[in-house]
């Protein structure tokens, strides 16, 4: 079996819907996505994908969508005000936690037919979240 893993850091802001804490107000987060492949087999090149693959889709698509963005809940009251004043916003129909946010890479990796095993999200440097489908090693 071969793994592949890419780190891809970006910048996010979000907030959490029913929650109550620090985290149900508006703020940012220096995140780190670390997206795990995996395949029993290599292509002609002797690659399971190479980086650069990664970095043209997902690294593309995480620059495009996620990063410096505002992530929230489709039911976010905030929504109206930050579009009029033009602030770039991602929608989302779950709750934007580390949890959702993983997935939400997860589910675009496997769009794009890589083999992907597993997405863990930083939010910060000492608090992440893993997606996977399976958790089998």
């Amino acid at each position: 079996m071969y793994r592949v893993t890419q780190q891809i850091d970006f910048c996010y802001g979000h907030r959490l819907l029913n929650y109550e804490g620090k985290c149900k107000k508006l703020h940012g987060h220096n995140g780190r996505a670390v997206i795990v492949l995996e395949g029993e087999e290599l292509d002609n090149r002797g690659m399971l994908v190479d980086f650069s693959d990664i970095k043209t889709s997902l690294r593309t698509w995480i620059d495009d969508h996620l990063d410096h963005k505002m992530i929230l809940h489709q039911d976010d009251p905030t929504i109206p005000f930050l579009q009029e004043l033009g602030e770039p916003l991602y929608i989302v129909d779950s709750n934007p936690t580390a949890e959702n946010i993983a997935r939400l890479i997860y589910e675009q990796a496997k769009r794009e037919n890589f083999p992907i095993r597993e997405v863990t999200l930083w939010e910060t440097p000492k608090s992440f979240a893993t997606y996977s489908e399976s958790f089998v090693d």
